[in-house]
């Protein structure tokens, strides 16, 4: 959580997917019209002098430690075979930085929800993720994950717990 993450994490996606800044750029934590256009001065700005790379470098050029740290702790699970349930628009940036350098990086992963930035249901689209969740959450910080993580384990306790049809006694005809 940070001030201008949203701004890293929309130099990012635009270095990555291509398009025009203002395709990626949103208002993040609430910014007004001056401060939106100067946003995406910027991201374009900064994709024009470090875009042009691949995800890492990208990544590496554009993101902060933050947004680096997640996309570590995403290849990481992804290596232990951990589930990883992405929450919101800066997570899924870095997770989009993953997947450009591997189109499998992110098969361990699942979307919690589509936040109120604008741009983030493009980049899950792009990533082929559906959320599990849209509320028009805001701000990230695990709270979409914490709730999709309850609908996760629904399912998995609805799935462990069903009969076969065998079990059951269901006859074919």
């Amino acid at each position: 959580m940070g001030i201008a993450n949203t701004t890293a994490a929309a130099a990012l996606v635009h270095a990555v997917f291509g398009g025009a800044a203002a395709d990626w750029t949103g208002r993040g934590t609430g910014v007004d019209d001056a401060g939106l256009d100067l946003k995406t001065q910027v991201v374009a700005e900064g994709v024009a002098l470090h875009g042009g790379h691949d995800g890492v470098e990208v990544l590496r050029r554009l993101g902060g430690r933050e947004i680096a740290a997640m996309a570590g702790a995403i290849a990481a699970a992804r290596q232990m075979r951990i589930p990883v349930i992405l929450d919101g628009f800066i997570c899924s940036a870095a997770a989009a930085c993953l997947q450009a350098v591997s189109a499998d990086a992110l098969d361990h992963c699942v979307a919690g929800h589509q936040s109120a930035e604008a741009a983030h249901i493009r980049v899950l689209e792009r990533l082929g993720k559906t959320p599990l969740l849209q509320l028009g959450l805001r701000l990230g910080e695990g709270s979409g994950a914490a709730l999709a993580i309850q609908i996760l384990k629904g399912a998995v306790a609805c799935h462990s717990g069903m009969a076969s049809f065998a079990e059951a006694g269901v006859s074919d005809g």
